[in-house]
């Protein structure tokens, strides 16, 4: 084996989210010490000569080749879990983690049907022996908590029929809460709430409608980064809003957090990734080794979102 092709192979098996496993095989295990020493000298990325001549670990890339060596671990783990199960964990852990992952909470909650939802609750229960509810209002204590109480509550209606009065009449109030005079915060109103947690999202893509074409700013543009627009985003347009996490996930200098939404959404949206046609071209050329065969593989499928009723 050329030493310079094994160091430019074993550079490209870790260039990428995740690890190209098979590379890895074919240069390290037929290596001898002296192959090895030299794939050592010619990787500044992973080994560092200190001032003695001694070729040591880059601790930090090698905490970052731990991260990519368990992604395809724990997509496994994530896809084999019960969904009720599953989406009680995540909640658990983003409840743990704080603000910049309550956007995972507003996912589980706008996306399942009532029962999925009622699911997870119960399997809460079971888990940690607190209700969802309970953990939320003790771990956050600003404007969110009230919508994420609501929103984890909810037990909407999952009928065909729409008023479409009603829709215009709260597009309206939507609109007055995010443009109001007074500079209120839009989750301060009552309404606003209200409206999110318990009408039927057919309701609320209604709704939507409404205020894109009566309004000089669509929905979407009137709100600000944050969890009020990720739970609009979630209820009227899904599709958009997980194409733009996985674009989020796949930018070259995406951080740690955006990285790991790749597979919470591939794994538990992947029926609705694959119906609104997600093209996993930048998957194809960003992800390495078994990780992406099997991220393509959850697209393609598209079965395993089938929480139980």
């Amino acid at each position: 084996m050329a030493l310079p092709s094994g160091i430019e192979a074993l550079d490209k098996a870790f260039s990428g989210i995740g690890v190209d496993e098979k590379s890895l095989i074919d240069i390290i295990a037929k290596s001898n010490d002296e192959h090895r020493t030299s794939l050592r000298k010619g990787c500044p990325k992973l080994f560092v000569e200190d001032d003695n001549g001694f070729e040591r670990s880059d601790q930090s890339c090698i905490e970052n080749l731990k991260h990519q060596f368990n992604r395809f671990r724990d997509a496994v783990v994530l896809s084999l879990l019960h969904p009720w199960e599953r989406d009680a964990r995540l909640i658990e852990e983003a409840i743990r983690k704080g603000p910049k992952s309550y956007s995972v909470i507003v996912e589980i909650a706008c996306t399942r049907s009532s029962n999925q939802l009622l699911g997870a609750r119960k399997a809460y229960h079971s888990l940690f022996d607190h209700s969802i509810e309970e953990d939320l209002a003790a771990h956050i204590k600003d404007g969110e908590r009230k919508l994420l109480v609501a929103l984890v509550s909810a037990y909407r209606y999952e009928g065909p029929n729409v008023k479409e009065a009603a829709a215009k009449s709260e597009a309206e109030i939507l609109y007055n809460a995010l443009n109001n005079a007074d500079e209120t915060k839009p989750l301060d109103h009552e309404d606003v709430v209200m409206i999110l947690a318990t009408r039927s999202k057919l309701h609320l893509q209604a709704l939507y409608q409404h205020y894109n074409k009566t309004y000089d700013k669509t929905l979407t543009q009137d709100l600000e980064e944050g969890i009020l627009k990720d739970t609009v985003e979630c209820l009227c347009t899904p599709e958009a809003y997980f194409h733009r996490v996985l674009d989020a996930a796949l930018e070259q200098d995406a951080d740690e957090e955006s990285k790991g939404a790749l597979s919470r959404v591939i794994v538990t949206q992947n029926e609705l990734l694959r119906k609104e046609g997600y093209v996993p071209n930048k998957i194809q050329d960003t992800l390495l080794g078994f990780y992406k065969d099997f991220m393509l593989g959850l697209i393609a499928s598209g079965d395993i979102q089938e929480n139980n009723s």
